[in-house]
């Protein structure tokens, strides 16, 4: 902090609270209140401070301390690294500054800024890239957007959570370089150039030893290498003792109530087993969050920012279309021209639907959602015709049961009424009513959490459109007991008394023929016990014929012999890729690998526009004339692919990650997932690292991504030699020489040519993106420092750069590159 007299009384103020404090009210700051909200002490005048979940929008609870309301999806971190477009990050995280502002929160939860390891993560939708540089450059974009709006970010996980099996106990074991290069790059770049208020440590162990009391990764490299001043949290529930975590750096303890610390610190403070000192330092670090947030004495509670606006939304509908990603476009057939057209062919399960998000903490109830085929129809206004058939289904297992498949007993939009009793048979008053979207609940409580009854029992009623004539089945998965009716019939019973995310619900079953067009009387009823304490719920539905009574993928064929142009929609369903659970397989899920390929024999005129958060197997691309990757979009998604479809918009997103022909072809294949001890045995060759050092061709390459228009790139400069410490500047022009405005992501990537380790044949140590119109030049300029140049050396301790020639390769994908030169390193 600088000596200026704000900061000096800023201090003082601490200083002077920190004397006031009893050590129990010391202790007790340094754990949650409950959920959300750390621990006030009203004696001193000392309120809770708010956190609330992201990172791509606030995810409102019904919980206490909280308001609840529906918030504005943005896309989802993958998609905000594939704009490659810092200047725009950092305007969305003000946005989400100001949303969580308004829903009454002090801390954002994110970035999320962990290493895409593997294709088959469950949380890679959440990350930004395979790549420590562009993860870094959007994460502090990122977080100096929040903050400037007075609002904390929380740098997440710390560190090498990079797989979901096993991330609560698993130990990820990895070399000092490997740490450094790859999985700590991104951190360190964060926290020194936009000071989180919060670092989140993660669950998993790092060289057998918990992430929340690693004192190497805490203390060593973040608090005093890094020079870190703020606090460092836990993830929720990612403590395992008392003594250790606060020694090894770690400051606050979530959720609350306390389970390690509180009075447990008091009591080793007390019996010599900690230093006061050491609970000093952990107590001032959360005073100087309290400060930020505007929770110390004499500060006026925060207050204003706004949400759901027309301007977040049109933002959330920018962030979308830089980020879609045009994989390939044969014969130039995108962008299409409605004049030339007369029936265009709509198929797949994506198309009327779509996933904005994957599953998880980070997933957000947006007040609207837009699909594709809702975006066309807008576009296009009748003129095109328009004809849609779903083809098939995407999901493999049950999904859950939709909001818009339900009109409530009361109250407006889709779902389902729920009402809530103080008692465990749906006696007395109902205390709570309203109606729930989604009956798709981690856990099932009243608002505020603290004030949920016990036992209590819920009710929620109204009706089921089905969208389809045929047999559908409904699925239970739940913790406590619950049934579900069907025109007053019961359906389907589960009854189970114990759930935690290691242990999960059994489902139970039950398939009915429903009639497309007939309203189905709902009634769900749900219990939880006394002692019970995870009530958990899943409602569950689908239509589910057997293979070949199944019309809708011929229907699909038809439809498209007799189209000018077929868009074909696929992707995971929501909570295909989602947080707790990592995938088996990088197929598209369902039969949608055979409706493409039908599809495609039946009109060679066929676009895929995918809709998921990893890379996806494509054994269909030979046949397909293009393919636009739209990762999850958010809420405007839907009209984001429609614009670009049709030219709106020109495509400029490139891909952050690398997509493999095959999965063997992947750097972690023969590491992933792994249980108690995940090997990082591919070192520092991740993601497009190891294609580059194996010489294995990838379906599309890091950083690749195409344009309606064309760049030329020429005049590259910069001096011939430099010492190893001096800073180069390295100047290139690109022209459009096409014949419409767009953006193109310049990217320049570092090889060692003389390296007495190994090092990988390219690296990335810089970007730009620039938008052009037709004809016009601009000079990039790129600013390396001896950083770009070094490596680190795990027997010296420091990040070394060796003399030597180092190749400077500009391009437009790590393997699409256009100009080289060689710079000699004195």
């Amino acid at each position: 902090m600088s000596n200026s007299p704000l900061s000096v009384t800023l201090e003082s103020q601490i200083d002077e609270l920190l004397t006031k404090l009893t050590l129990k009210e010391k202790c007790a700051l340094l754990s949650g209140l409950d959920n959300w909200r750390t621990v006030p002490i009203p004696r001193l005048g000392i309120r809770s401070l708010v956190m609330t979940d992201g990172p791509h929008g606030v995810r409102s609870t019904l919980e206490g301390g909280r308001t609840f309301s529906p918030a504005t999806s943005f896309p989802t971190g993958i998609s905000m690294a594939a704009s490659w477009n810092t200047d725009l990050i950092y305007r969305v995280g003000q946005a989400l500054a100001e949303e969580t502002r308004a829903l009454g929160c002090d801390v954002l939860l994110g970035p999320c800024v962990n290493i895409i390891r593997h294709p088959l993560a469950g949380r890679n939708f959440e990350s930004y890239s395979e790549d420590p540089y562009l993860a870094g450059k959007i994460g502090v974009a990122y977080v100096k957007g929040v903050q400037s709006r007075g609002v904390g970010a929380s740098l997440k996980h710390f560190a090498l959570n990079n797989q979901e099996t096993e991330r609560l106990r698993g130990s990820s074991d990895v070399d000092k370089r490997t740490m450094r290069e790859i999985y700590l790059a991104q951190f360190e770049a964060v926290v020194k150039n936009a000071d989180p208020w919060t670092v989140m440590c993660a669950y998993n162990r790092i060289n057998e030893i918990y992430a929340s009391q690693n004192p190497i990764l805490l203390r060593e490299i973040l608090k005093e290498e890094w020079g870190y001043q703020g606090a460092v949290i836990s993830d929720w529930g990612a403590v395992h003792a008392t003594v250790e975590p606060l020694k090894a750096g770690l400051d606050l303890e979530m959720p609350g109530p306390a389970r390690w610390f509180g009075q447990l610190l008091v009591e080793a403070v007390a019996t010599w087993q900690l230093d006061p000192a050491v609970i000093d330092d952990a107590v001032r670090r959360i005073l100087g969050l309290l400060q930020k947030t505007n929770k110390l004495p004499g500060a006026e509670e925060p207050s204003g920012g706004t949400f759901n606006t027309p301007e977040h939304q049109s933002l959330a509908g920018e962030m979308a279309e830089e980020s879609l990603t045009l994989l390939k476009n044969e014969g130039g057939i995108l962008p299409l021209n409605p004049a030339a057209l007369q029936t265009l062919a709509v198929i797949g399960p994506m198309a009327a639907t779509g996933a904005i998000g994957g599953g998880g903490s980070s997933f957000v109830i947006p007040p609207y959602r837009t699909s594709p085929l809702e975006g066309l129809n807008e576009l296009l206004g009748g003129k095109v015709e328009l004809e849609f058939e779903q083809g098939c289904d995407n999901f493999e297992a049950l999904p859950a049961l939709a909001a818009e498949l339900l009109t409530p007993d009361m109250g407006e939009g889709g779902g389902l009424y729920g009402q809530y009793f103080a008692s465990g048979d749906f006696s007395g008053q109902a205390l709570i009513s309203r109606v729930d979207q989604s009956l798709d609940f981690w856990t099932v409580t009243f608002a505020p959490l603290e004030q949920t009854p016990r036992p209590f029992s819920v009710r929620w009623s109204g009706k089921i459109n089905p969208p389809m004539s045929g047999l559908h089945t409904f699925g239970l998965e739940n913790a406590g007991s619950c049934r579900l009716y069907l025109n007053d019939q019961l359906l389907v019973e589960n009854t189970n008394n114990h759930f935690s995310p290691m242990d999960p619900s059994p489902t139970r079953f039950a398939s009915m023929d429903l009639v497309a067009g007939q309203a189905y009387d709902l009634r769900i009823e749900f219990v939880a016990p006394e002692w019970l304490d995870y009530p958990h719920l899943r409602v569950l539905f689908g239509y589910t014929p057997l293979k070949d009574q199944d019309p809708r993928m011929d229907r699909a064929v038809k439809l498209a012999r007799r189209a000018d142009v077929v868009l074909i929609f696929a992707g995971w369903p929501e909570y295909h890729e989602t947080e707790g659970r990592d995938r088996t397989h990088m197929n598209l899920t369902g039969r949608q690998d055979e409706l493409i390929t039908r599809v495609a024999a039946a009109n060679p005129n066929c676009i895929v526009v995918l809709n998921t958060g990893s890379p996806v197997a494509m054994p269909w691309i030979e046949r397909i004339a293009a393919v636009l990757h739209a990762y999850y979009p958010g809420m405007e998604g839907g009209r984001a692919v429609a614009r670009t479809l049709l030219g709106d918009a020109n495509p400029s997103g490139k891909l952050p990650v690398t997509f493999p022909l095959r999965l063997e072809d992947t750097p972690a294949f023969n590491h992933f997932p792994e249980l108690h001890n995940v090997h990082y045995g591919e070192g520092i060759f991740v993601g497009y690292r190891h294609y580059d050092h194996r010489d294995i061709a990838p379906l599309y390459p890091f950083g690749h991504g195409l344009s309606y228009t064309q760049f030329e790139y020429s005049d590259l400069t910069f001096p011939e030699s430099i010492a190893a410490s001096q800073p180069v500047q390295v100047r290139v022009t690109v022209r459009n020489s096409g014949n419409r405005f767009g953006k193109e992501v310049v990217q320049l990537y570092m090889h060692d040519q003389q390296a007495s380790v190994a090092r990988p044949p390219a690296e990335l140590k810089g970007f730009a993106k620039i938008g052009l119109q037709p004809g016009a030049s601009q000079t990039v300029i790129f600013e390396l420092d001896g950083r770009a140049f070094a490596f680190f050396d795990p027997q010296k301790h420091t990040w070394t750069v060796e003399p030597g020639i180092y190749e400077i390769r500009i391009g437009s994908s790590s393997r699409d590159i256009r100009l080289v030169g060689k710079i000699s390193v004195l």
